[in-house]
């Protein structure tokens, strides 16, 4: 393992996430709001954010959320985030410490969006914050099912089998 993830994962107490990698919950708002349907009266935090690292081969497998989630690049390789839209359009988005017009510092995936993520240097490692609004809830997590999103995404076939 990479001595810098390592020291990461020590220091910020991250613990292995269920969908690939590392992660550790930092903030859940205090306050509640209501969210849809609004005749079932979910209520979620206002907010919710985690520490997220993915190291060597490690991915974030595909699965999407009912919440927009922001991921913050902070250190390590640049990730590569592959976001499938509820159209099936394929977008990758790389985020990185040396931003240009491919690398950014953040970016949003859309609730109900399909997403997964890699490193672009399986050699090393990367760290991020992913910050959820309204709030984190693990029923409004899914994983993609490789069949399904197969079928779903033909053209997207590959991607989804290796990221499942």
């Amino acid at each position: 393992m990479n001595e810098k993830a390592k020291h990461y994962i020590q220091k910020l107490q991250l613990k292995k996430h269920p969908e690939g990698g590392y992660f550790k919950e930092i903030y859940r708002g205090g306050e509640m709001i209501l969210v849809d349907p609004p005749d079932r009266r979910l209520k979620r935090n206002y907010s919710t954010s985690i520490y997220f690292l993915l190291e060597g081969k490690q991915v974030s497998k595909f699965h999407r959320l009912k919440s927009d989630e922001i991921w913050h690049f902070y250190d390590g390789s640049p990730i590569k985030i592959y976001i499938i839209d509820e159209k099936g359009k394929l977008s990758e988005n790389i985020l990185g410490k040396r931003i240009n017009d491919d690398v950014v510092f953040q970016t949003v995936i859309r609730k109900n969006n399909w997403f997964a993520a890699e490193l672009v240097n399986k050699k090393t490692f990367s760290l991020v914050g992913c910050t959820v609004s309204p709030g984190f809830d693990f029923s409004d997590f899914e994983f993609g099912d490789k069949e399904q999103l197969s079928n779903q995404f033909p053209k997207l076939k590959e991607l989804i089998e290796r990221l499942t």
